[in-house]
């Protein structure tokens, strides 16, 4: 009876991360580049009731009697997948469809990555202009270093290639490459990445080492888009029945733990 209280609580105690992460879905919704976490349970170790060598002969059984003690969360993964193009009004708005991930550059100094390309024009130190993100963050442009612009460039006419290409348009008015490119990188194993908030992922061990785009020819370019934003890759839909489920499993656990509470009870009074 025990045994059957401890499975149901890891039950009950997976089920309710599970619905921390549904939650959590759920309320980034809106947010620009928000990818969906998933999660992912495993059995906890067996407790062998009868081997298969017990029986009354002494002869091998062919099945053993193995009773499982419960259940864990494994993990919580990240899904890395594109989600809408939403369009936007501002000029420094970037979205990726692709694999890549742009880069910033952390207040640690440290380089961050992020698909939320809802980036500023802020003024730099040297009175040029910086691209950075909404909360200042500077952005790290594909030769790791952050995109400072002259303040003689206007900032409505600054313009963004496919590759991700900055340009301005010269005398012509054609556009006309500065040279400088964002920087877009790409990871071997992306749900390896550490995830620090604010939609900023760090470089891990797992996650492999950052691919370059505009240096690498293993891999296949993202596409960058100016003037769109990349929705979040929740599905409401989804996210309810699966909220739904894990309130049953959570409730039919609940249960379980009162039917062995009350099979003790029984137990208890017959020795009145």
């Amino acid at each position: 009876m025990v045994r059957s209280l401890w499975t149901a609580a890891t039950g009950m105690l997976a089920q309710q991360t599970n619905i921390d992460v549904i939650a959590n879905n759920l309320s980034n919704v809106n947010t620009t580049g928000y990818k969906t976490e998933v999660n992912e349970f495993k059995s906890l170790l067996y407790q062998n009731i009868q081997t298969r060598t017990t029986s009354a002969n002494g002869e091998q059984k062919p099945i053993g009697a193995q009773v499982g003690l419960g259940v864990r969360n494994a993990s919580v993964t990240t899904i890395f997948k594109d989600g809408a193009l939403l369009a936007s009004e501002s000029d420094s708005a970037f979205a990726i469809s692709g694999d890549g991930l742009f880069s910033v550059q952390g207040e640690d100094g440290n380089t961050y990555y992020t698909r939320n390309g809802n980036f500023q024009w802020t003024l730099a130190a040297n009175n040029g202009i910086m691209l950075s993100t909404s909360d200042g963050l500077p952005v790290i442009s594909s030769d790791g270093k952050p995109i400072v612009l002259s303040n003689e460039y206007m900032t409505s006419r600054i313009t963004v290639t496919a590759d991700g290409e900055i340009c301005y348009p010269d005398e012509n008015n054609n556009p006309k490459s500065l040279g400088i490119t964002l920087g877009v990188f790409q990871f071997t194993n992306p749900a390896g990445l550490e995830k620090t908030g604010d939609g900023l992922f760090k470089q891990t061990a797992a996650s492999g080492a950052a691919i370059n785009e505009a240096t690498s020819t293993a891999v296949q370019r993202s596409k960058v888009s100016q003037g769109f934003l990349e929705g979040s890759g929740v599905q409401v839909v989804d996210e309810m029945v699966n909220m739904i489920t894990a309130q049953r499993a959570y409730e039919l656990n609940s249960k379980a733990i009162t039917a062995s509470d009350e099979m003790l009870q029984q137990a208890n009074n017959l020795r009145r």
